[in-house]
């Protein structure tokens, strides 16, 4: 019996191993010529968000931890990288360096400070500092204000690449988000990552083993954080841009939305949620339509529609055992 279901498992899983090698380098291929389809601009927007959204679920769908806080970190990041690349003259590396670091410091910082706390209480603690940041965004002279900090320059990658190049910025955006999501898939399935869902499912019973979960979820939530500035660091420099958008709580909501439409707790649900809420911004914002009213129109339909997500009622159908 053994030996035939090990017979019978093997041919499935290396299907499974050969539909996922041929669909990734199906979407490799597809970005690395979309800036030839597409303004890559545009690309490099929903790029920047799949990450944030990516970072986000790693504490949402795999630690269970809701945070309405996280625009405090993409934000963050933006500004300090920002005024990293403007007015200290740092090159580009050592800029997204800068804000991705200290995304990581108030992460660990929020995270010693709320973590303790479980469902509702955590949402609103994190809520309450990142408000703090955006007052601090308001106040801060070097933020600039409700001008933001404007004209950021692109400089060059190593020294060599001349990103002032649309072309040139779009690569390296989806080099970085390629290495942020690849540390996200490694995070998510390595030890770390099973000892995370299985606190999200069963608190108690981790604790029962001896583990320490706010350890785990500190780490989360601080890993979380340093890839969510990292992402809005590369959407500073792309854009030449940081401003108070970026830092409100409107934009830890969008990233909630993003999530959940694509389905949390898997990979692929975040990089369609946001691509499918970055694309309705954009060809929305020309047609005089209430942008916010249609976009929760359709997230309120797709939850009724789709309780796991778009990708996630997707991967469970494709995962139903055939009678």
């Amino acid at each position: 019996m053994g030996s035939a279901t090990l017979s019978t498992s093997t041919p499935i899983a290396s299907l499974q191993r050969t539909t996922g090698i041929l669909l990734i380098s199906a979407v490799a291929a597809l970005m690395l010529c979309a800036p030839l389809l597409v303004y890559p601009l545009f690309l490099i927007k929903i790029l920047c968000f799949v990450l944030f959204a990516a970072a986000f679920n790693l504490v949402l769908g795999y630690a269970g931890l809701l945070s309405f806080g996280h625009a405090a970190f993409f934000g963050g990041g933006a500004y300090i990288a920002a005024h990293a690349a403007k007015v200290w003259h740092l090159p580009f590396e050592l800029a997204i360096l800068a804000g991705t670091a200290f995304a990581a410091m108030i992460g660990l910082a929020f995270g010693a400070l709320a973590i303790r706390r479980h469902g509702i209480y955590f949402a609103m603690i994190t809520l309450a500092l990142a408000q703090m940041v955006y007052f601090l965004a308001v106040q801060m002279p070097f933020t600039g204000g409700e001008d933001g900090i404007q004209a950021v320059p692109r400089g060059y990658l190593l020294g060599t690449v001349d990103l002032s190049n649309i072309t040139a910025m779009y690569y390296t955006v989806l080099g970085g988000v390629a290495i942020g999501l690849l540390i996200i898939w490694r995070a998510v399935n390595s030890p770390f990552g099973h000892v995370l869902s299985a606190i999200r499912e069963n608190e108690v019973r981790v604790t029962s083993l001896g583990l320490k979960p706010d350890q785990y979820k500190l780490i989360a939530f601080t890993l979380s954080a340093a890839l969510s500035g990292f992402a809005g660091a590369l959407k500073a420099i792309a854009f030449q841009l940081a401003s108070l958008v970026d830092v409100t709580w409107h934009m830890s909501g969008e990233v909630i939305l993003m999530t959940l439409l694509g389905g949390m707790g898997t990979l692929i649900g975040p990089i369609v949620g946001a691509s499918i809420v970055v694309g309705l911004e954009h060809f929305l914002a020309t047609s005089g339509l209430p942008i916010t009213f249609i976009i929760g129109l359709f997230f309120v339909v797709c939850v009724m529609m789709f309780r796991r997500g778009l990708f996630g009622e997707l991967k469970a159908l494709l995962e139903r055992p055939k009678s």
